[in-house]
């Protein structure tokens, strides 16, 4: 079967068990990306606008939501565009940028989770070298790293599964994965199993994430300051990092290892909930939270109420 946008096109088998209630699930799921994409872009103009709040931790959260759109936007508006169609199929270079796209959204969370888990050890263990050590040439670097290392190492994947060809066109999921794609392949895909080891390196950014937070609960125990400051700052990553982990971690083993035995249901809401939860929770979780964000979020729509009174 050759690759070709023009011919081959994937047959996607997630939604088969959803056309019954299919324009329930349109309503539901047209009003959760809009509330997730009017929260995240409200808390990116408040920290943009407040200059109070320029300051490493919320620009590294504001790159958080930045990320969280790209991921709800990849998933959404095929989602929303299948529950209204009978035949659920998407073209090959539609597929291959879904895929891209999702891919990169996985990437840079977890990099990202990575580097704010570092911020947060530098402040509460290293307090007096914090704005030393976490300087603004510094912060723009790192978040340069988040995207560039998080872009080169999708594309990377996205070129080993393009040059595959392909004698099948069947996923069985709601959307396209790097995974489902390569396993229609007609030859080896040793090479592409390898670098799906490889991404397996990023359980080791998780090992650098809990070491961190054991060091940051220590030393939050010493005095009630740290203890409030570990709770605003730290206990809202903690619920992000483990909630996208274990999302994801599942995706990822269930379609390697993992065999059909029905539950469809449940698999596409267990496939799907690093792609809904997170972007639709982090700032709910960062905006209630943090004190600072909140106050400019409550000033911002203050204002839009008296202006329109």
């Amino acid at each position: 079967m050759e690759n070709s946008s023009r011919e081959l096109m994937f047959v996607l088998h997630g939604l088969s068990e959803t056309r019954t209630n299919k324009y329930i699930y349109f309503a539901f799921g047209l009003v959760v990306y809009i509330v997730t994409l009017l929260v995240n872009l409200t808390l990116i103009i408040a920290i943009i606008l407040d200059k109070t709040l320029h300051e490493p931790m919320y620009l590294f959260i504001c790159n958080l939501f930045v990320n969280g759109i790209c991921g709800a936007s990849a998933f959404y508006p095929k989602i929303l565009a299948d529950l209204f169609s009978d035949l659920h199929v998407i073209s090959y270079t539609g597929c291959l940028a879904q895929i891209y796209i999702i891919c990169c959204y996985i990437f840079c969370e977890i990099t990202c989770l990575t580097v704010m888990a570092y911020d947060r050890y530098v402040a509460i263990c290293r307090p007096l070298e914090y704005y030393t050590i976490m300087n603004k040439q510094k912060v723009m670097k790192l978040l340069i790293f988040m995207w560039f290392f998080s872009v080169l190492e999708t594309s990377v994947g996205i070129v080993l599964t393009a040059r595959l060809p392909l004698c099948g066109n069947d996923i069985d999921k709601i959307y396209c994965s790097n995974w489902e794609v390569v396993k229609l392949s007609c030859t080896d895909v040793t090479v592409n199993n390898i670098y799906g080891y490889l991404t397996f390196y990023h359980v080791c950014q998780a090992a650098f994430i809990f070491v961190s937070y054991i060091r940051i609960i220590r030393a939050s125990l010493r005095s009630k300051t740290e203890r409030v400051k570990f709770m605003q700052t730290c206990l809202p990553h903690l619920i992000t990092l483990i909630n996208f982990t274990i999302s994801v971690l599942f995706d990822v083993l269930y379609a390697r290892y993992g065999r059909s035995l029905g539950l469809q249901a449940l698999r596409n809401i267990l496939g799907m909930e690093f792609l809904v939860v997170p972007p639709l929770l982090n700032p709910i979780i960062y905006g209630l939270k943090m004190t600072q964000i909140r106050h400019r979020f409550v000033k911002m729509y203050s204002y839009k109420w008296k202006g329109v009174q």
